[in-house]
């Protein structure tokens, strides 16, 4: 059997602090994390039609500056070029939003708009 790594251990003696795992978030390893995941997560639902996420049920408008919308399409583009699984940019965005919250602290996220009103 394999000896188990005490990670706490080795954190202390290289003195850091242990915060759970670590996921890609940009660059090259992060944009190929991206396309794993959307190519897990979409299916094409029964009725036929445009792959996507079966666990969204809720539908709203997100509006957007023209510059966002072509940041999403490039990526989007990108994303099948590289794997070969179509999103379209407005589903990339829905996945980019729901790795934000599951990654941003409430007192981050406050943070971005403590001097918002200053300004």
């Amino acid at each position: 059997m394999k000896p188990r790594l005490d990670m706490e251990r080795i954190a202390r003696g290289l003195g850091g602090v242990r915060r759970g795992p670590v996921k890609a978030t940009g660059g090259h390893f992060g944009a190929h994390a991206l396309a794993a995941e959307v190519a897990d997560r979409f299916k094409v639902p029964e009725n036929g039609g445009r792959s996507t996420d079966p666990d969204w049920t809720e539908r709203r408008q997100l509006p957007l500056r023209p510059e966002t919308l072509r940041r999403l399409e490039s990526l989007s583009a990108k994303i099948h070029a590289e794997s070969g699984t179509e999103i379209h940019p407005m589903q990339l965005a829905a996945v980019l939003l729901e790795k934000l919250t599951e990654n941003t602290s409430d007192d981050e996220a406050l943070g971005w708009f403590k001097n918002a009103g200053s300004e």
